[in-house]
């Protein structure tokens, strides 16, 4: 009797782990903290859940949370970021994060709260830049693509201010989540339309100088990890994420006026 009920305990334990594995199997943890990013998951949850899958939405704090935490692996994705972020995330902190797929394309650009037109900027304007390399450069090249500076011969996505050349302006370097702060103080600003929109303004209608969107090398992306980047759950998930209906939220008459689907 006592091997019988030893051999029964056994028996439920081992069925209890194997629910437990499946459940995990089919539980998705995806970080992100700020519109549109949050709704496409959103909507991306109720697509997987047809199939099976639970999405669970794990809010950090900043960037850098969700980019220690997939590289943690405490989530099994994150999505915020383009990759180059993402590759300046890997070079600081031996990262193996990896773009698993471009969703849509912020309209970026530089607003100003003194004047109306990019012509009426003064030759000894401030202008407010981000403070990280990637976005940085992305800033000084939109800067450099408008006639604005000019940067060493070269020079491209990988600009600094040290690559300015001859120029009257004052640069003041800005954490990229505080960018919308200094917009009153200064005489111009480079800003995403997730930041600026808090204050109530959109690229198409307000920026003074908007940047090219041929490319989708700064797309916000879908983010895993080397180990996991094959995983059945991931490819169910890109598949959620570029899905018609979130094509149809990201095309929405809201959303045209900040962000161009990439997919």
């Amino acid at each position: 009797m006592i091997k019988k009920g030893f051999m029964i305990t056994l028996l439920l334990l081992l069925v209890t782990a194997c629910g437990s594995k499946a459940s995990d199997d089919t539980v998705i943890r995806v970080s992100s903290h700020t519109e549109p990013m949050t709704t496409v998951l959103e909507i991306a949850k109720e697509v997987l859940a047809k199939d099976g899958y639970t999405l669970e939405l794990v809010t950090v704090s900043d960037n850098a949370a969700a980019n220690i935490a997939l590289n943690n692996k405490e989530i099994d994705a994150n999505f915020f970021q383009h990759v180059p972020f993402m590759e300046m995330f890997n070079e600081t902190n031996n990262g193996t994060l990896v773009g698993i797929q471009p969703i849509y394309n912020a309209i970026v650009g530089f607003y100003s709260s003194t004047v109306d037109d990019i012509k009426d900027l003064p030759a000894d304007a401030t202008i407010a830049i981000p403070n990280d390399q990637v976005n940085q450069a992305r800033a000084l090249m939109i800067l450099s693509d408008a006639g604005l500076i000019k940067l060493k011969n070269g020079v491209t996505n990988n600009a600094t201010l040290k690559d300015v050349e001859d120029t009257t302006y004052t640069f003041q370097e800005v954490d990229l989540l505080t960018l919308t702060q200094v917009y009153p103080e200064v005489d111009l600003v480079f800003n995403y339309p997730t930041y600026i929109g808090k204050i109530g303004l959109t690229p198409l209608k307000d920026a003074l100088i908007l940047e090219d969107m041929d490319s989708t090398y700064y797309a916000i992306s879908l983010v895993a990890r080397e180990d996991n980047k094959d995983d059945v759950k991931i490819q169910k998930l890109k598949e959620a994420m570029t899905s018609q209906e979130v094509r149809d939220f990201l095309s929405n008459e809201t959303n045209k006026a900040t962000l161009v689907p990439s997919f």
